[in-house]
C-alpha cells in the first residue's frame, strides 16, 4: 500500500447561514481537487457548512434538518476523494462543533471539538457541548489526527494525539485576524507538530463576517516544526501538498505565499472587511463624506481597493469653517481615485436649523451644540443619498476617536460600517503612507497637516485631546491590555492625562453602543469582545 498522500486544503470564503451555498462550494472544490490534482483528501475549515460564527442561528429548530440535507448532498455528489468537513452536529440531545471524514457516501469517522473558546470574540460554550474522545482514525493503515481550532491551543488534545502516535494531523480552523495573529498562530502550529512529531495541515477560513475578518493563511508544518507551505492571506485558495505517511516528509505542489508584513496584513484585512460586508449584504456600493482629512481619505482609499472606483461615491460637505485646502484636497483625491464626487454646502441647512432653534437657544452661549449640528447636517445628507441609491454609508471614525467619544451621535457616526473603528490614529497615518507607496491617491498635504474636525475656527484635534502618540499608548494599555489608571501612571504618563483619557473612555460607552460596526483588527476592539456596562459606578484607578 502506498504511503503517499496528496492533501488539498480548501481555504474558502463561506457565507454564514447559507448552508446550500456553502455545501456547493465544498462540492466544487472537492471535485476540482480530485479531477485536476488527483488529491486523496480535501480538508475544509471549521463549521464549513454553516459558516463561522453562526451565533444564534445554531438555536434555530430547522438547523439539524438543513445540515442533514447538506451532508446527504456531500455523500452523493463527492465520490473518489476523502472529505474532511466541519459542521454543527446534534447528537443525543446536545449540539457539537463537529467534523466528519466522508468517503464515497460513507462516514468513516467523526470528531467533536473538545476545547470550546469563551473569551474575546468567542462564546462557543453558549451553544456547544465539548467532545470527550480523541480525534484519531486510521487511513491507509496509518493514524491521522483530527483537531478543531482551539484544540491545538491547549495541551490535553495535543497530548492525546501524541499518545496515539499519529502520523499526520489535520486541523480545521476559523481563526479570526488581529494584528500579530499570524505569528502567534504559526508558533502554536509548530508546537503541535513538534509535540506529535508529525506534520500538521492547518486549514483556516478566509473572508469577513460582520466585524470579524478571517485571513486564511493555511499552512503545513512538518514534524520538526518547520513551515513548509503557507497559503496566501486574505484570499480564497485550493492548495496541495504531498505527504509521506511513513517518513513524514511533506512536499508542497506549489511555492509558498509570502508572509505579509504588519502594514500589508492590516490594510488587507480592512479591504476584505469592507468588500465582504458590502457584497454579502447586497449593497450596490458605498458613499462617504470626504472632508479633506486623513480619516476619510484612508477610508475612501480602502473602499476603492475593496470595491472598485465605480462603486464608491464621495461627498464634500463644506461649511464656513472648512478651509480651501480641505476642499481642494478632497476634490484632488476624488480625481486621483476616479470616483463619483460632489460638493453640497451644509451652510443653508445649518442656518435653517439654527433659525428654527433660535427661540429655544435665546440667551444661551454657543458651545459644542452648534458644532455637533454641523456634523448632523452632514449625516442627514449622507443617509438621504444612501436611501436613494442603495449604497452603504461608511463612517470614518478611528479607534482613538471612538474610544474617547470624539464624534457626534447621529452626525459623523451616522452610517452602517466604520472601516477604521479598530484602527488607532497613529496607525491611520501609517496605513495612509503605506497605501501611497503603491500609488499616490491620498494628497500628501492630507497626511502632513494637523488633524482637525473643522467645526470651529482654527480648530485642531489637539485642542481637545492629548497628542495622538500619547493618547494611543494610553488607550492600548487600558482597552487592549486592561491596565488600571495607576498601572499606566506608573509607566511614566502624566496622572492628569491618564485620568482624563480613562474617564472619557468610560463615559462614552453609550455612544459606542450606538455606533456602526467595523472590522476588528486588534486583540480587543469595541464590539463583540469588549462588553462594558453603560450604567456603572466602577472607577478605573486600581
Amino acid at each position: 500500500m502506498s504511503t503517499q498522500l496528496r492533501v488539498a486544503m480548501a481555504q474558502l470564503n463561506f457565507l454564514v447561514g447559507d448552508i446550500p451555498g456553502n455545501t456547493e462550494k465544498i462540492i466544487v472544490a472537492a471535485c476540482k481537487a480530485r479531477d485536476e490534482e488527483q488529491a486523496d483528501i480535501l480538508v475544509c475549515s471549521e463549521l464549513a457548512l454553516s459558516g463561522y460564527p453562526p451565533e444564534d442561528l445554531l438555536l434555530r429548530p430547522s438547523l439539524e434538518t438543513r445540515i442533514e440535507k447538506a451532508l446527504l448532498a456531500l455523500k452523493v455528489q463527492v465520490q473518489g476523494i476523502t472529505l474532511v468537513v466541519g459542521y454543527p452536529a446534534h447528537k443525543n440531545g446536545q449540539l457539537y462543533n463537529h467534523a466528519a471524514v466522508i468517503r464515497d457516501g460513507v462516514v468513516l469517522f467523526e470528531y467533536s471539538k473538545q476545547c470550546l473558546p469563551n473569551y474575546q470574540v468567542f462564546d462557543e460554550r453558549r451553544y456547544f457541548s465539548p467532545g470527550e474522545q480523541p480525534g484519531v482514525f486510521e487511513y491507509k493503515g496509518y493514524k491521522v489526527g483530527l483537531s478543531i481550532c482551539e484544540d491545538i491551543w491547549h495541551s490535553a488534545p495535543v497530548e492525546q494525539l501524541k499518545a496515539q502516535g499519529v502520523n499526520l494531523v489535520l486541523s480545521l480552523n476559523a481563526s479570526p485576524f488581529h494584528q500579530g495573529k499570524v505569528k502567534e498562530r504559526l508558533e502554536v502550529v509548530r508546537a503541535c507538530a513538534q509535540a506529535c512529531a508529525a506534520p500538521v495541515f492547518y486549514v483556516n477560513q478566509v473572508g469577513a463576517q460582520d466585524e470579524l475578518v478571517f485571513d486564511g493563511g493555511s499552512m503545513v508544518v512538518n514534524g520538526e516544526g518547520s513551515l513548509c507551505y503557507l497559503a496566501a492571506h486574505f484570499e480564497e485558495s485550493l492548495s496541495y501538498t504531498d505527504v509521506d505517511l511513513w517518513e513524514g516528509r511533506v512536499n508542497p505542489v506549489e511555492p509558498s505565499a509570502i508572509m505579509p508584513d504588519d502594514e500589508d496584513s492590516l490594510y488587507s484585512a480592512l479591504v476584505l472587511g469592507v468588500r465582504d460586508y458590502v457584497h454579502k449584504n447586497g449593497f450596490k456600493g458605498v458613499v462617504l463624506g470626504l472632508s479633506g482629512g486623513i480619516d476619510s481619505a484612508l477610508t475612501a482609499a480602502i473602499a476603492v481597493d475593496a470595491l472598485g472606483a465605480d462603486k464608491v461615491e464621495v461627498v464634500m460637505m463644506p461649511f464656513r469653517y472648512t478651509s480651501s485646502m480641505s476642499v481642494e484636497d478632497a476634490e484632488r483625491q476624488a480625481q486621483l481615485m476616479g470616483v463619483k464626487y460632489s460638493a453640497i454646502s451644509i451652510e443653508p441647512i445649518y442656518d435653517t436649523f439654527m433659525s428654527q432653534l433660535s427661540d429655544r437657544f435665546q440667551g444661551l452661549n454657543a458651545d459644542t451644540t452648534e458644532e455637533n449640528l454641523q456634523a448632523r447636517c452632514r449625516g442627514v445628507l449622507l443617509m438621504a443619498i444612501s436611501n436613494k441609491t442603495g449604497s452603504l454609508v461608511l463612517t470614518t471614525g478611528n479607534k482613538s476617536e471612538v474610544a474617547v467619544g470624539y464624534s457626534t451621535l447621529y452626525g459623523d457616526m451616522a452610517g452602517g460600517f466604520d472601516v477604521l473603528k479598530d484602527v488607532s490614529k497613529t496607525w491611520v497615518y501609517r496605513l495612509a503612507s503605506y497605501r501611497n507607496q503603491r500609488s499616490v491617491i491620498i494628497p500628501q498635504r492630507v497626511i502632513d497637516r494637523a488633524p482637525s474636525a473643522e467645526l470651529a475656527p482654527n480648530q485642531t484635534d489637539q485642542d481637545s485631546l492629548p497628542d495622538y502618540d500619547v493618547l494611543d499608548e494610553i488607550l492600548a494599555l487600558y482597552i487592549e491590555q486592561d491596565f488600571s489608571a495607576d498601572a499606566i501612571i506608573a509607566l511614566g504618563f502624566a496622572p492628569e492625562v491618564v485620568n482624563r483619557v480613562i474617564r472619557l473612555v468610560d463615559i462614552n460607552e453609550y455612544k459606542r453602543r450606538q455606533a456602526a460596526i467595523g472590522p476588528r483588527v486588534t486583540q480587543r476592539g469595541f464590539g463583540r469582545d469588549r462588553r462594558y456596562p453603560i450604567t456603572s459606578g466602577w472607577r478605573a484607578g486600581e
